[in-house]
């Protein structure tokens, strides 16, 4: 009766039915998988955002493909600040980045054809790409110390079906960005570049190698990818955009307007709004920024010394990835830390780690809860 799509097994996994438990039972949790800005205890200018919302074009349809004149035009106000130069005439709004990969996978691929995905990242790939009868092909992300693209690896993977390479930049959630001879070397593959630039204004690490944006790139097809979840915390409003470069973008940005105008999905508010929106997302972003680092360096300060425990090395976005003991599986870390302590934390597993044991947490947590959390992990790791 139903599609095969995807995998239909919706049992929760020992974890979530843990969890569950303990909620239920009214047990106290110190939440160190926070990734919703909007519940992380953020200061928002409300009225002014729902001020923003409030215009009376809000009311008319008036229906764009790529997007309002002036929505383009704020989220080239955006790259324009980061010395940018990006016309409004290559940018296609979007409801969100998950959208934007399935107008892209519409665009560049037909039924059973691949794309070409980062491992370690955020676990959506393969369900988006099944969604549009694609195969996601995993290539791995390797730490000698920093972490690279195994180009050996990526290279092997490709195929004549082969019609994009997915670039998580910063990525999620090991937090590295491309790097500049990497960039290079793909570029010189000749295969349409996908960059999810979500994260990229949350930058922990500066350095001149560092690729923040593919905006610029000339020498092959590129997609640019963001939105105001992260860029300016408000993942409600429920608006993204992609931005088309290099070769061919003309002809392509043509093609996923039509993909765009089949769906219209963008809300009119949202777009309205757009411009005063980043105004305002400016503070929230900044606030994320400074509690990022200050969890970052408190996480830093707490490992000195601790041998059994290591957090790798980190550019950007959300995420800090520790290294654990392998005295026990992630999953088995994860519920002992639960059980025993009342601290959440994901396993490495979730991201698709090719090896244990890895434990992330989100920088993101209010501050008094990550350093308890955080102290109650190592505590944990000491006990064994």
């Amino acid at each position: 009766m139903f599609s095969s799509r995807l995998p239909w097994d919706l049992r929760p996994n020992r974890l979530s039915l843990a969890l569950q438990a303990r909620r239920r039972a009214g047990a106290p949790i110190l939440d160190l998988t926070e990734s919703n800005p909007t519940r992380a205890g953020f200061s928002y200018p409300g009225e002014q955002i729902l001020e923003a919302l409030s215009g009376v074009r809000s009311l008319f349809y008036e229906p764009q493909p790529a997007g309002s004149a002036e929505a383009r035009a704020a989220v080239a106000g955006y790259y324009r600040a980061r010395g940018r130069q990006v016309e409004p005439e290559r940018i296609i709004v979007t409801a969100s980045t998950s959208e934007s990969y399935a107008f892209l996978f519409k665009l560049l691929a037909d039924p059973g054809d691949e794309v070409l995905v980062p491992r370690p990242s955020y676990p959506l790939f393969e369900f988006l790409a099944a969604l549009e009868s694609v195969r996601a092909v995993q290539y791995p992300l390797v730490y000698h110390g920093a972490w690279s693209v195994d180009f050996d690896a990526l290279e092997r993977r490709l195929t004549p079906r082969t019609r994009a390479i997915v670039l998580v930049n910063p990525n999620n959630p090991t937090g590295s960005f491309l790097k500049r001879d990497e960039l290079a070397r793909l570029a010189a593959l000749g295969v349409p570049l996908i960059s999810d630039e979500v994260f990229a204004d949350y930058v922990l690490r500066p350095h001149p190698a560092i690729v923040p944006t593919l905006v610029d790139v000339e020498e092959t097809l590129t997609f640019c990818l963001s939105g105001l979840s992260k860029v300016a915390g408000l993942p409600q409003m429920k608006l993204g955009w992609m931005v088309a470069g290099g070769r061919e973008s003309a002809q392509a940005f043509e093609r996923i307007e039509l993909i765009a105008d089949t769906y219209l999905s963008v809300s009119a508010p949202a777009q309205q709004a757009l411009p005063r929106l980043l105004q305002l997302g400016a503070g929230v972003q900044e606030q994320i920024a400074r509690r990022t680092w200050a969890n970052l360096e408190f996480l830093r300060t707490a490992l000195g010394g601790h041998s059994a425990c290591q957090a790798l090395h980190v550019e950007g976005g959300w995420y800090a990835t520790l290294r654990i003991p392998r005295t026990h599986s992630e999953e088995e870390w994860a519920l002992h830390l639960l059980d025993r302590d009342g601290v959440l934390v994901q396993p490495g597993f979730f991201y698709d780690f090719d090896s244990e044991a890895y434990l992330v947490l989100s920088l993101l947590t209010a501050p008094e809860i990550f350093r308890e959390g955080a102290a109650r992990l190592l505590a944990s790791i000491d006990r064994g």
